[in-house]
């Protein structure tokens, strides 16, 4: 995935200025996909000198506007391509599991407090997805654009299902662990 390809479809749900776009970002697709208001707006610089969108014309130009920017043709057939095209899983990259790793050869200090730390963070994630849940795909969902979001919003519950309970495992298996000689 890539953050012109984030930006492409959020454009085409909804045109946006830059500011709308990291907001929305910040409420959606940031869930899953992350980037900064610098990263966003410098993309759409260059998805608009590669032609893929245009800034939505003003009533007056004015210096400092905000400027709206709207998906070209090329821009969803860029998405388009890109959504249809093959993709292999990316390997996971987590510092929490390499730490753990690390402490089989330097020691456990801080790691179950950290776990503990990870395993709040997980369970108030999953707390908020699955309120989304429940206010946005009830009764009267069945559009082909409501089932896909939901799609990635259930994929979103079962990661934080799946974090929650392997800390839960690795916390009882700490307790288990003999004590470390100085």
């Amino acid at each position: 995935m890539s953050l012109p390809h984030a930006i492409l479809t959020a454009l085409l749900e909804k045109p946006s200025s830059g500011l709308e776009l990291t907001r929305r970002f910040d409420k959606s697709i940031g869930y899953f996909w992350s980037a900064t208001h610098q990263q966003i707006y410098r993309e759409l610089g260059r998805l608009e000198g590669e032609g893929l969108i245009r800034a939505l014309p003003t009533e007056q130009p004015a210096r400092g506007q905000k400027k709206s920017y709207e998906v070209l043709p090329a821009g969803r057939a860029e998405l388009a391509r890109w959504t249809a095209a093959s993709q292999d899983p990316k390997p996971a990259r987590d510092a929490l599991l390499l730490r753990l790793r690390a402490a089989a050869v330097v020691g456990t200090e801080g790691i179950a407090a950290d776990l503990r730390h990870h395993l709040a963070l997980h369970q108030r994630q999953l707390a908020e997805y699955q309120e989304i849940e429940e206010r946005d795909f009830g009764f009267g969902t069945d559009s082909a654009q409501a089932r896909l979001h939901h799609l990635v919003l259930r994929a979103g519950i079962d990661l934080e299902t799946f974090w929650i309970q392997w800390l839960t495992h690795a916390l009882g298996e700490f307790e288990q662990l003999p004590a470390e000689s100085g």
